[in-house]
């Protein structure tokens, strides 16, 4: 009996401890109810991401897609009635740039449509371009001393890179997928872009290419094309190497094309056929206004106290140019304008302010984040805390596709895991479960982290984002995942609403001073 009533005391107690520590969060189911309510009755996602694609087209940044984007995401949030909606200036980006006219067609040994798309910030070929192809490999292409050596035979040619042939075997895997379970269960650390790939791209491999172009404008080259094995399909992946800053030089005309176009000519030459490329591009370059910039927008806190601190969330609005940018990343955009809509359509009322950010320049390394961190929060060379970094909460982003959202990293913060593991809860009908210490990257919460602010994306079902639309000519308002959105900004409002009535700010891990490693490619 003496057993059984020590372990009822001890089991009372740890049922006391366990209910003490859930309230510990004091979650407003209510309000919550009603977010999801509103976005499944009346959600405005497939107009704003209408409006983000098809009506504002490519946005590359400081072209004048994306200058339609901003202007129009700006003026909505005003008409939503919230406050400080604005673009603002981060720093030098460098040209403007976008595609007027593009045509190639194989002349020779007949006539046929080639499947190509010019990258951001190629220079135009200044009217009609006809030449033979001249094949190299891709370890050629970056082989300074062969391109040297063999620059007299790049006159007057279209030089095309190409690889090995694609293997179709993938075609029988799906492109698209949910995460399991146990995938989730596993998650760890992710980067697209890994810390090692971005010192070797910027201290090694940026000066070969820049070199490489050298030669083959000095040689007189036509052009310059890739047909990368990947681009299968109908899907190419386009995206620029450099190019938009105002000290970068000119190149040859730069061109991505279809890997079966790509091997159909490398065929051709190797049996002895003459093949002949004909091309006709034009582009507008300008230096008018040389910055970059973000839209910023507010929802005003109401507490007196609490007000003056922030709560943000974003994700990036520039993208690359063979495409509407869809998937990357309107769709972040899209499910964080919507959530500042809900929250401000339902009257909630935020103790904190709420302000979102939509920026640009993530695709050439984080730069309009970084550039907006830097202007307020932290300096970028001497390290030192500015003083509107203590005063912000926490950021919230979005950058991984269409899908709906699973669960959060929690960015290796451990007092973050028990907190959000409460605030999924309400969320766990809806395929979101999961808290995951592990961290993720190359994306633009990582330059909060590197101010010492809480900045965390959210994990997502893939979808097909890496295998169709990431950075490719089919990331289209048709790859959207509606209901994964409506989906999406249901918990991001959420989040963002619970972070604005907590008492307390979220929790922050130590602060550490090193160089922040997206700084520009």
């Amino acid at each position: 009996m003496k057993y059984i009533k020590r372990n009822f005391i001890f089991g009372a107690l740890l049922l006391a401890c366990t209910g003490s520590y859930a309230q510990q969060e004091v979650i407003d189911t209510a309000a919550f109810s009603r977010i999801r309510k509103a976005e499944l009755s009346s959600s405005q996602i497939p107009q704003i991401a209408h409006y983000l694609t098809d009506v504002s087209g490519p946005r590359l940044t400081n072209s004048p897609g994306y200058a339609r984007a901003a202007s129009w995401a700006v003026a909505t949030m005003k008409k939503w009635g919230m406050t400080n909606a604005a673009t603002e200036p981060w720093g030098t980006f460098g040209k403007q740039w976008e595609v007027q006219d593009f045509s190639m067609m194989m002349r020779a040994p007949y006539n046929a449509q080639i499947r190509a798309y010019p990258n951001p910030w190629s220079p135009s070929s200044k009217g009609l371009l006809q030449g033979e192809v001249m094949i190299i490999t891709s370890a050629q292409a970056i082989d300074t001393t062969y391109l040297n050596s063999h620059a007299a035979g790049f006159k007057g040619k279209f030089v095309l890179v190409t690889g090995d042939a694609a293997d179709y075997k993938k075609d029988f895997e799906p492109s698209a997928e949910r995460l399991a379970d146990t995938a989730l269960a596993n998650l760890k650390d992710t980067y697209m872009v890994s810390r090692s790939m971005i010192t070797m791209y910027t201290t090694k491999y940026l000066k070969i290419f820049k070199t490489a172009d050298r030669i083959l404008k000095n040689a007189g080259a036509l052009a310059f094309i890739s047909a990368g094995r990947s681009n299968v399909n109908g899907t190419v992946f386009v995206q620029g190497r450099y190019g938009y800053k105002l000290t970068d030089p000119e190149t040859v005309p730069q061109v991505t094309m279809a890997s079966e176009d790509g091997q159909k000519i490398k065929r051709l030459i190797q049996s002895g056929q003459k093949v002949e490329l004909a091309m006709s591009f034009t582009d507008k370059t300008s230096t008018e206004d040389t910055n970059g910039y973000n839209v910023v927008g507010e929802i005003p806190g109401t507490d007196p106290k609490l007000k003056s601190q922030l709560v943000m969330l974003g994700g990036h609005l520039d993208s690359w140019q063979a495409a509407t940018g869809a998937t990357d990343n309107a769709a972040g955009c899209i499910v964080m304008l919507e959530a500042v809509r809900l929250l401000d359509s339902l009257g909630l009322k935020p103790k904190r302010t709420i302000r979102i950010a939509l920026w640009s320049g993530e695709e050439q390394g984080l730069l309009g984040s970084f550039g907006y961190v830097k202007n307020h929060f932290r300096d970028g060379v001497k390290f030192t805390v500015k003083p509107e970094q203590a005063k912000v909460s926490a950021y919230f982003n979005l950058d991984n596709g269409t899908g709906k959202i699973r669960g959060i990293f929690a960015q290796s913060n451990e007092k973050m895991k028990p907190i959000f593991e409460q605030w999924l809860k309400p969320f766990n009908d809806l395929g979101a479960t999961t808290v995951t210490m592990a961290n993720t990257g190359s994306t633009d919460h990582l330059a909060f982290d590197w101010a010492g602010i809480p900045g965390f994306q959210f994990v997502q079902d893939p979808i097909d984002y890496e295998t169709r639309t990431h950075h490719s000519n089919m990331d289209d308002y048709d790859h959207l995942m509606i209901d994964d959105l409506k989906q999406a900004a249901i918990i991001v409002a959420s989040f963002v609403y619970q972070a604005s009535i907590r008492p307390e700010m979220l929790p922050r891990k130590p602060l550490v001073n090193e160089t922040f490693v997206f700084d520009g490619f």
